[in-house]
């Protein structure tokens, strides 16, 4: 009898191990964090989502928008928010976790309100992050990232992806 479950066990592991295995293709997801801009004294909450297609384990490209957070800066309020396009190279450390990296290019737009007044800017550039993805089941994922859309901001965000 326990043979049986501990080579059900086995297979059941090993058929996992192939899925992670095999191309990612269409994903997409959500996720929540901190943003911490250099000139404003402390960190907002964020929130954003995002869509992905992976070519294999290592390769995928995501398009994302993410609010950034709301500033208080001298009794303006700012908001500030992130499109992205990102490629994301992935290292499988084990069958479930990747380690991953992120290059892309993003448009970080800055909305200043005052009274009946709204002022906004847009910027663009570069952008980059770090992250851990570990794979729950072969269709969810939970993901934590650094990630820095600007030399002046920084983000930390946990997400969860489902693959489609």
């Amino acid at each position: 009898m326990f043979k049986k479950i501990a080579a059900a066990a086995a297979l059941a592991f090993i058929a996992t191990s192939a899925f992670a295995a095999q191309p990612t293709a269409f994903y997409g997801g959500v996720d929540v964090g901190s943003t911490k801009i250099d000139d404003f004294d402390d960190s907002k909450a964020s929130f954003g989502g995002f869509l992905g297609y992976g070519f294999n384990q290592n390769v995928a490209v995501e398009l994302g928008y993410r609010q950034l957070g709301k500033f208080d800066y001298l009794g303006v309020d700012v908001k500030a928010k992130q499109t992205h396009l990102s490629v994301i190279g992935s290292w499988p450390l084990n069958p479930q976790l990747d380690l991953y990296g992120r290059l892309g290019y993003n448009q970080l737009r800055a909305e200043a309100s005052y009274g009946n007044y709204t002022y906004g800017e847009d910027t663009s550039g570069g952008l980059y992050g770090i992250g851990l993805n570990y794979s729950f089941t072969p269709a969810i994922a939970g993901r934590i990232e650094v990630q820095k859309p600007s030399s002046d901001s920084t983000n930390i965000s946990v997400g969860v992806a489902f693959k489609f």
